[in-house]
């Protein structure tokens, strides 16, 4: 891993080089050669892993070795080396990253900031947090389950002062039992795959299942950050809770969220920090497609809300077999990427998708 002076200089350059998300840097999560690919290269402490999920490259770190460990059980999902669905949370966050929504949105450290150490995640951000729940949560279970070898123990490092979040399995499992019991049922999935008879499309639709199970029992458990959200102007709080809104059409659909997947649905994501006189689809310094993106994101969210949960009720409904949730993540992929996609469009063929199941 490099010193942040470096990381800070190679950030910088890859981010000035275009208006949109960086996400991508020689076809992989953005600084992915600076992460490390060995559990031994983590730190320990009295045989223990700690990890500081605090630093971009550690959390990025937990990432690929998740990867790594889990791509022996992931052949029904494709002949790639990129086709895992976990390789859109390493994309995800380098999103985060690079618009600015992991520093500090207080002022009240240089954390996160060009100004300051730019591999810093605040505890304060509500995005670090958020992806928290969907970093150390998932790691540590995947270690329970025998992914990082045998025994293997993880303690994730905390700053000094901060108490709310869990730090080890056993600790993550009473206050969020939903979530690791969710996770759990993802890689124990994965190993039972191996060994199924099923069908490869009936095998993958389902491990997207449990995949995407795990995912919303993250969401849900990240609710513990919601006073966070505080320190954002009204207009970043709307995207942001249109953005979880977001994951239950996709997570019905079992999305695959694959690198090139991935890459399309979040590159055309906010590049910064939403301010409170910004009002899509006409925010000058944003580009065509991340105006498209907000303005749709805020029309399902708007919508949803308006109809009292009913139209993603529909959605669910509709997302009942695994030809429909093949339809479903081709609508969606219309929707937030072809402008010329009607939302009314989008609507009537939910509807009509609801009656054959």
């Amino acid at each position: 891993m490099l010193c942040p002076t470096v990381l800070g200089l190679l950030l910088a350059s890859a981010v000035s080089l275009s208006s949109s998300a960086v996400i991508l840097e020689n076809g992989m999560p953005i600084l992915w050669v600076h992460t490390t690919g060995l559990v031994t290269d983590l730190p320990t402490q009295n045989g223990v892993l700690t990890p500081d999920p605090w630093h971009f490259l550690h959390r990025m770190s937990l990432y690929r070795l998740m990867i790594a460990a889990t791509d022996p059980f992931m052949g029904s999902m494709g002949t790639n080396a990129t086709d895992s669905p976990l390789w859109g949370l390493p994309l995800q966050l380098g999103w985060m990253l690079t618009s600015g929504r992991l520093a500090d949105p207080t002022g009240a450290t240089t954390c996160g900031l060009e100004t300051g150490d730019t591999m810093c995640i605040s505890t304060q951000s509500w995005w670090g947090c958020v992806n928290y729940y969907a970093s150390a949560l998932p790691f540590l279970s995947a270690a329970q389950q025998g992914f990082m070898g045998a025994g293997v123990q993880v303690q994730m490092q905390v700053p000094e002062g901060v108490t709310d979040y869990c730090t080890t399995y056993a600790d993550c499992a009473v206050q969020y039992p939903d979530a690791i019991s969710k996770w759990d049922a993802f890689f124990q999935g994965l190993k039972s795959a191996a060994e199924s008879e099923l069908p490869e499309n009936e095998k993958k639709d389902a491990l997207l299942g449990l995949y995407w199970a795990a995912q919303m029992a993250s969401t849900q458990a990240s609710a513990a950050c919601n006073a966070r959200q505080g320190h954002y102007s009204s207009v970043e709080v709307a995207f942001a809770n249109s953005w979880l809104n977001s994951a239950e059409y996709v997570s019905a659909a079992h999305f695959q969220s694959n690198l090139e997947n991935s890459a399309s649905f979040i590159t055309p994501l906010p590049s910064r920090v939403l301010q409170a006189t910004d009002s899509a689809p006409n925010i000058a310094d944003l580009s065509q497609e991340e105006n498209h993106t907000l303005s749709i994101f805020s029309w399902m969210s708007s919508v949803n809300s308006l109809l009292g949960g009913t139209l993603v009720r529909l959605w669910k409904s509709a997302m009942c077999s695994v030809s429909t949730r093949e339809r479903g993540r081709e609508m969606l992929g219309q929707l937030l990427l072809n402008p010329s996609f009607a939302t009314n469009t989008f609507l009537s063929i939910i509807t009509g998708m609801t009656t054959s199941c």
